[in-house]
């Protein structure tokens, strides 16, 4: 009675699994947006030491996001068939190293090579990870739980924007000095997902299962991915918001920088708020879903809004009301809203391919990415102005209002 007792008192006391894996991917999508992040502020002092074109170092951009996503599938696949574990801590280790080279090249083709190789490691991340936070998470706090996951990357693209813009444009440190920083953190961060994560013994035995017939599980997964049709709308949301949000992380401060008057380490601040704003829209917004099961609502809410921002954004040239713009789209943009896609996603998907449908998810999402960067400095190096690529990107939110109304909400259960 007395062991009982104790044995009781000890598991009251021991913090839960799923509060650790939102804890521990909390901290990870700081360094997946952070390491992203630290490149913008800094794209100056790189064209310059290169001798690059807006054209050059949006491709560059491209190329990473081209290697980001051609690995979601397989990865999602891979971890549904075998481990999510052993997917997504090699990649993200991976990451980190590239990093590291990308800050020590000294020929374009080292940075770029490095960077795209960056690329492939973060790659492996999304499917297995919302997989593992998906089955982890107790259903009533998923939307929450994604949430306080996500909310991570609000945090990575305001760290990676100060971070970058206080050592070099502040304190007149090499652009290198930050990458360095970054990729040390993210190898640490690997080594400690590799002490934490775990796997069911129930998901184990499904993955014999499914190592057993790994042919058919293939063809299942992409049937059934590509043929519910709330799940096509979700991927079509998906695409629209990432361009506009990507055209952001790429070119915001240098925008502002050149186009809005705004100061170099200055920009890197106003840049950040987008992301400070995301925390309590995603957290409210998340909180409405988890109690309303209402994502298409929602969702009819947030996209209008985003697309508004983004166009007063383009067309402003007054400080109050970019910096009023960028904060609207940060409480109902991409980050605010990816919670409520999750969720979506998690409502339409078969348990069973919790990985690989998370990874076509996302990889339909970051095919948005090859392009923007590249496209938005294509047309500014053409047209003299990046205006035209945030016009773009509010068009593309308004055909996702139209996508969103082929979804039919599912009741709650």
């Amino acid at each position: 009675m007395k062991a009982q007792s104790t044995a009781e008192v000890h598991a009251r006391r021991t913090i839960p699994y799923w509060v650790k894996i939102v804890a521990l991917f909390f901290v990870s999508w700081i360094f997946i947006y952070g390491n992203r992040a630290i490149l913008t502020p800094v794209i100056g002092e790189v064209k310059a030491e290169f001798g690059m074109t807006n054209a050059q170092i949006g491709l560059m951009n491209s190329l990473f996001f081209l290697a980001y996503t051609v690995v979601q599938i397989p990865a999602g696949i891979v971890g549904d068939t075998f481990s999510k574990k052993w997917v997504l801590i090699p990649g993200f280790f991976l990451s980190g190293v590239c990093l590291a080279i990308t800050g020590a090249a000294e020929s374009l083709w080292i940075v770029t090579y490095a960077w795209a190789l960056s690329g492939v490691g973060q790659g492996t991340y999304y499917g297995p990870q919302f997989a593992l936070s998906s089955q982890a998470i107790p259903e009533k706090y998923r939307t929450l739980g994604s949430a306080i996951i996500n909310s991570g990357s609000a945090f990575g693209l305001s760290l990676g924007f100060m971070v970058s813009s206080y050592f070099t444009l502040s304190q007149g440190y090499s652009w290198r000095i930050s990458f360095y920083l970054f990729a040390a953190l993210t190898i640490m961060v690997s080594l400690i997902m590799w002490m934490i994560i775990k796997e069911e013994p129930n998901i184990r035995r499904e993955k014999e299962k499914n190592m057993q017939k790994a042919p058919s599980f293939t063809i299942l997964s992409m049937k059934v991915l590509f043929t519910n049709r709330n799940l096509l709308v979700s991927y079509a949301i998906s695409f629209c918001s990432l361009y506009g949000f990507s055209v952001m992380v790429t070119w915001l401060p240098y925008y502002l920088q050149t186009e809005r008057g705004f100061g170099g380490s200055e920009a890197g601040v106003v840049s950040s708020l987008l992301a400070w704003a995301s925390l309590p829209g995603a957290l409210a917004f998340s909180w409405l879903c988890d109690r309303l099961g209402k994502r298409k609502l929602l969702m009819a809410i947030l996209i209008p809004c985003a697309a508004l921002s983004t166009l007063v954004l383009a067309y402003s040239h007054d400080s109050v009301f970019i910096i009023s713009a960028l904060i609207c789209y940060g409480l109902t943009g991409k980050l605010a809203l990816d919670p409520v896609l999750i969720a979506f996603v998690a409502d339409n998907a078969p348990k069973e391919l919790y990985g690989t449908a998370f990874g076509v998810y996302n990889f339909v999402a970051m095919s948005s990415t090859i392009f923007a960067p590249y496209l938005t400095g294509y047309l500014a190096d053409r047209i003299g102005s990046m205006e035209i690529g945030f016009y773009f990107s509010a068009g593309l939110l308004v055909i996702s209002v139209f996508a969103l109304a082929f979804a039919r909400e599912k009741g709650r259960t």
